[in-house]
């Protein structure tokens, strides 16, 4: 049987224990797309969707969600973290909203989780603000596309 870093010898749950490995500057970078009809992108370039101005919302929602991530996820651990953006582009051209959450602390433990939770939360702020216009909305291609720190050094989407 394979050894599982969250189960214990009994097979109960764990936090790993991180404690033993160093401190280093660490930075997670994860990008989101919302595709949308036509329309509702304009609505929201020009901001004209009803509920309010939708990139400030979801950049705010984005961070929020960033700070509460192991809230979300049950094995991730809090961690103080040093900076979180999030930024949020209309794409005409392929009528979406790209969103990219960069996290970055000084720790133990990567952020990647804290990314992956911002571009997420960003994007389901953008369907819930946009939802009236447009129930066919596609938040869709989360993903890491870069991270760096930490033992197993930088990671690189291609």
């Amino acid at each position: 049987m394979a050894e599982w870093t969250h189960l214990d010898a009994q097979g109960h749950a764990r936090m790993v224990d991180v404690g033993g490995k160093d401190v280093t500057a660490r930075r997670a970078v994860a990008r989101a797309f919302v595709y949308m009809q036509a329309e509702t992108l304009q609505a929201i370039a020009e901001q004209q969707v009803a509920k309010g101005d939708v990139i400030q919302v979801a950049r705010i929602a984005g961070i929020m969600a960033a700070k509460q991530t192991s809230s979300l996820i049950p094995m991730c651990h809090p961690l103080s973290l040093t900076k979180v953006s999030v930024d949020l582009w209309t794409e005409a051209e392929m009528s979406r909203v790209r969103i990219e959450a960069e996290v970055r602390n000084i720790g133990q433990t990567g952020v990647e989780m804290e990314a992956l939770t911002a571009a997420t939360v960003a994007g389901l702020t953008v369907y819930d603000m946009c939802k009236s216009m447009d129930r066919g909305m596609r938040l869709a291609d989360v993903e890491l596309v870069y991270k760096s720190g930490g033992k197993s050094g930088e990671f690189v989407k291609d």
